[in-house]
């Protein structure tokens, strides 16, 4: 299940900074004397028609005062609603071009106005790329750098990479400059570059291998135990976005020990969008090979996406449920066994009323597997029925199956109906249409409600006990 593609809304209270000080060559002065409060202001200088000419100081480079004057104005101007005006009135090659200024100051506000413009539209971008902001960007990252510098610099650069990168922007040099930061003691420093590390991965093609390969995942693993919740956020979101690549890939991650990290989030009470995240990684895991599934078992992660399952919020729930349908979907027999024992089928059989048509599918191939497995163990039982397909019949998991033949999907009508003739005939039979799978009404049906029911006994195959 492929990550969110878009954080907008995640960061829509930081992603510009309105400059609520004077330039660094002015004296301070109250807040009542900062004339850009007002909204109204800047529609009056807009309507004056004088951005062509702050933008025109920009160029006056013996006059380096007035340049630092005209940065401020359009810095705010690019802070409000305004900032495509600012990007278009001839600003953004001279504000490039400030960069290589040889007064810090003003190389400063030019980063940081180049950062506002960066945030709004990707129009706005895309004037930037147009006149190669990257580069001279990157050229400001110096060992020498001051803090409240180089937090603007990083803020800028994260604004940039938000988004499709052009094929001319090489990622790899950005990703040099991001792996250093990360290890940044500073918070804002360390959480712009780690939502520049998302936004690379889902803005270039094959940016997943670039950021494996220029190291970053080591101590992005080790960031998911930061305590600030400004830095756990884009972690856990620019992991997510590695989970999604290649078994290869993903190997990375778990080698580096995530999923022990994982397996204490899950556990513990963190806020509601970082359980999703986590859960989702651990999703991305589990669709891998046999030995990726063991992986997340050997966690104990198993157990603690039950309990989300069965008592989280809905998108929690949601999460939850696609991580173990896909561990059931491709789990060997002995792992299906380990599922099974720590309580997963009748949570499963749940997600079959879930609305979401690609979960249920999934869902649906997991408890196939599982009823496979059931079918090799019941040579152990007494009886000589699937442990399995009784304890989904004693849980109301055969009526919910029963009830997928209304749903409009003909895949997943067609592996509901495989099920029920296959593990459920006699059940099936019972119906008023042999060829349509109806109400149960078959007296040897056990009513259970789903918290009484008892787990399955285990068939005799046997398998480690991982937790």
């Amino acid at each position: 299940m492929p990550p969110s593609q878009s954080l907008k809304a995640c960061q829509n209270w930081w992603t510009k900074y309105v400059q609520m000080t004077p330039p660094v060559s002015w004296k301070p002065q109250s807040s009542s004397g900062n004339f850009f409060q007002m909204n109204s202001t800047v529609i009056r200088i807009i309507r004056a028609d004088v951005l062509p000419r702050f933008a025109e100081f920009l160029s006056r480079h013996g006059l380096p005062q007035l340049q630092m004057e005209a940065a401020w104005v359009l810095t705010n101007i690019a802070a409000s609603d305004y900032t495509l005006l600012v990007a278009e009135c001839g600003a953004v090659p001279r504000l490039v071009e400030l960069l290589r200024s040889p007064n810090a100051n003003i190389r400063h506000q030019a980063i940081w106005c180049l950062g506002n413009i960066a945030a709004d539209l990707p129009s706005c971008r895309d004037i930037l790329f147009d006149h190669g902001v990257v580069t001279p960007l990157l050229s400001q990252f110096r060992d020498d750098m001051k803090i409240p510098v180089l937090r603007t610099a990083m803020w800028a650069l994260s604004n940039i990479c938000f988004g499709k990168l052009p094929a001319e922007v090489q990622v790899k040099p950005i990703l040099e400059i991001v792996s250093q930061l990360i290890h940044s003691a500073d918070e804002k420093i360390l959480a712009d570059a780690c939502w520049t590390v998302y936004y690379i991965c889902g803005g270039v093609d094959d940016a997943i291998q670039d950021v494996l390969d220029a190291g970053v995942c080591p101590q992005l693993v080790n960031l998911l135990m930061h305590a600030s919740a400004s830095v756990l956020l884009p972690v856990i979101m620019a992991l997510a976005r590695i989970s999604a690549g290649d078994d290869a890939q993903v190997q990375v991650l778990i080698e580096n020990g995530i999923l022990n990290c994982l397996a204490q989030m899950l556990a513990r009470n963190y806020p509601k969008n970082i359980k999703k995240q986590a859960c989702l990684i651990v999703s991305n895991i589990a669709t891998g090979n046999k030995e990726q599934i063991q992986a997340v078992i050997d966690a104990s992660i198993i157990s603690p996406l039950v309990v989300l399952l069965r008592t989280s919020e809905s998108d929690i729930k949601e999460e939850a449920a696609w991580a173990l349908s896909n561990a059931a979907s491709s789990a060997s027999s002995e792992q299906i066994q380990y599922l099974v024992s720590r309580g997963c089928l009748e949570p499963l059989c749940s997600v079959l009323s879930c609305k979401d048509h690609d979960l249920v599918y999934t869902c649906l191939e997991g408890l196939e597997n599982i009823l496979q497995a059931g079918e090799v163990g019941k040579k152990g039982e007494e009886s000589g029925t699937n442990p399995y397909a009784q304890f989904i019949l004693e849980c109301g998991g055969l009526d919910k199956l029963e009830d997928l033949q209304d749903v409009n999907s003909d895949r997943i009508y067609e592996l509901a109906m495989k099920l029920l003739q296959s593990y459920w005939e006699e059940e099936v039979s019972g119906s008023d249409d042999p060829d349509v799978p109806g109400s149960n009404d078959s007296a040897d049906t056990v009513e259970t409600k789903p918290e009484d029911a008892a787990q399955p006994p285990e068939p005799a195959s046997g398998a480690d006990d991982a937790e």
